[in-house]
């Protein structure tokens, strides 16, 4: 599925991406400082999805972010939009997230870009497109490309791969990289193995993965699977955990807890991580209704407070 010719611009940049290891194209200097020492190698964001409880408002998540500690954060568009709508200023916003030291690591929106119906997906490949405008007015440079959209029947993985490409070419003039991301409820893209495949055969320079504890877990997949994926083809990695119970059968979104709190490996996780060369952002992304009820600024602050207790106890040995 490669192209048989390459110019010279994509073989500069395709270059450029191998000698950085391509996570690290998105931060800033200001973030990557962020990291104190070798036990903390991670960036730390806030998707806003974890405060979400109160309604907050894109304006008042970045604040509470920042205010938090966190370096990061990773609004969905269901934020933004209505922000737009309103009459807000991108550039303002833009300019309020980098004041208060924070970069936009991610992005989260729900375009039909695998819909097996041509039309629905045209549409989605639009709708993406426009996300992704609003992502790179923000500053940010990665888009959440679920599988929202999916058909009741899960597409041959080679034809999933072939829409995943234009995605990513879609995203390639937007200069904002979807990021192939896993739902463990999904039937096209619910396990590693799924990913990692679908990404590969797209034969796409960009493609990469959004992988998430919670999901990885839903879907059946073995974490021991996040060593066989470069770390360099993860640029933001959903950070959670889950208890007991409910089984893997009968869980959901809401049953996220702070990380450490619950009975996922997250150990072995957060070395996998490292070892393999992932040094991006680690996004807290919670769905607790437990938690929509208490304050946000506390919600945010725990969250982070933990994140990096479980990232420090893991590298410690």
């Amino acid at each position: 599925m490669m192209h048989a010719s390459v110019s010279r611009r994509e073989l500069l940049r395709r270059s450029s991406l191998a000698a950085t290891g391509c996570a690290l194209a998105g931060s800033t200097a200001s973030a990557e400082s962020s990291v104190a020492d070798a036990s903390e190698p991670f960036r730390y964001c806030l998707n806003t999805a974890t405060i979400r409880g109160t309604d907050l408002g894109i304006v008042k998540a970045v604040e509470i972010a920042a205010q938090a500690g966190y370096t990061g954060i990773e609004p969905w568009m269901r934020e933004i939009d209505p922000y737009v709508e309103a009459g807000g200023s991108l550039a303002d916003l833009a300019k309020r997230i980098a004041d208060h030291g924070l970069v936009v690591e991610s992005a989260i929106g729900f375009a039909h870009w695998i819909a097996d119906d041509p039309s629905e997906r045209t549409k989605g490949l639009d709708d993406a497109k426009r996300a992704m405008e609003k992502v790179r007015g923000l500053g940010g440079r990665y888009l959440a490309a679920p599988p929202a959209g999916e058909g009741a029947q899960a597409a041959a993985p080679d034809e999933i791969a072939r829409r995943y490409r234009v995605l990513l070419d879609v995203g390639q003039q937007m200069d904002v990289t979807p990021q192939l991301e896993i739902w463990g409820f999904s039937r096209s893209i619910r396990g590693l193995g799924q990913a990692a495949y679908v990404a590969i055969e797209s034969g796409h320079a960009d493609a990469c993965l959004l992988p998430d504890v919670y999901h990885i877990y839903k879907g059946g997949s073995d974490f021991n699977g996040l060593k066989v994926i470069s770390g360099t083809a993860i640029h933001c990695f959903h950070i959670n955990d889950y208890p007991a119970i409910p089984d893997r059968e009968k869980i959901d979104d809401a049953h996220r807890v702070y990380p450490g709190d619950g009975i996922a490996p997250l150990d072995q996780v957060v070395c996998s991580l490292k070892s393999t060369g992932f040094r991006g952002a680690i996004s807290l992304e919670l769905f607790n209704r437990d938690y929509w009820k208490r304050d946000p600024l506390e919600v945010a602050r725990t969250g982070l407070e933990k994140t990096r207790n479980v990232v420090r106890t893991a590298l410690a040995d």
